[in-house]
């Protein structure tokens, strides 16, 4: 039976992550383990380690994605809460039966070996929900 083991990260959509950043470094003391652009998610990103959690900033990068559609939306904020599980597609199979609605029926492949998939929001009470799974 698949299992939460932790929060992974609180992503929070940004309009500029350099700008973002002054806050979460200068302010906080916080600094990020790794930026980078994701052609493949639309985004540049930027990791901030707490604990055995991360703060992820997310920065559209095309004005025609679904990222900025958002953004212009709804603002900058809370984006999506990640939970990282022991078996992701044991996850979705026991999600999808009980009629949960999901964005991503099959994990999709990440960068640094991980799975994801995303829950939909009307399933969740309002929340985008990412699961994630660490392989190997």
């Amino acid at each position: 039976m698949p299992e939460i083991t932790q929060i992974n990260h609180i992503a929070l959509l940004v309009e500029d992550i350099d700008i973002s950043l002054e806050f979460w470094q200068e302010v906080l003391g916080l600094e990020p383990s790794h930026i980078a652009d994701v052609p493949n998610e639309a985004a540049r990103i930027a990791f901030l380690p707490i604990g055995g959690s991360e703060i992820e900033l997310v920065q559209p990068t095309p004005a025609d994605s679904g990222l900025f559609r958002f953004l212009e939306k709804h603002g900058p904020g809370m984006h999506h809460l990640c939970l990282e599980v022991t078996d992701l597609n044991a996850m979705l199979q026991q999600l999808n039966a009980k009629g949960i609605q999901l964005i991503n029926s099959e994990p999709k492949m990440g960068d640094g070996g991980r799975i994801y998939a995303f829950i939909h929001p009307k399933s969740t009470g309002g929340v985008l929900v990412e699961l994630y799974q660490q392989l190997g």
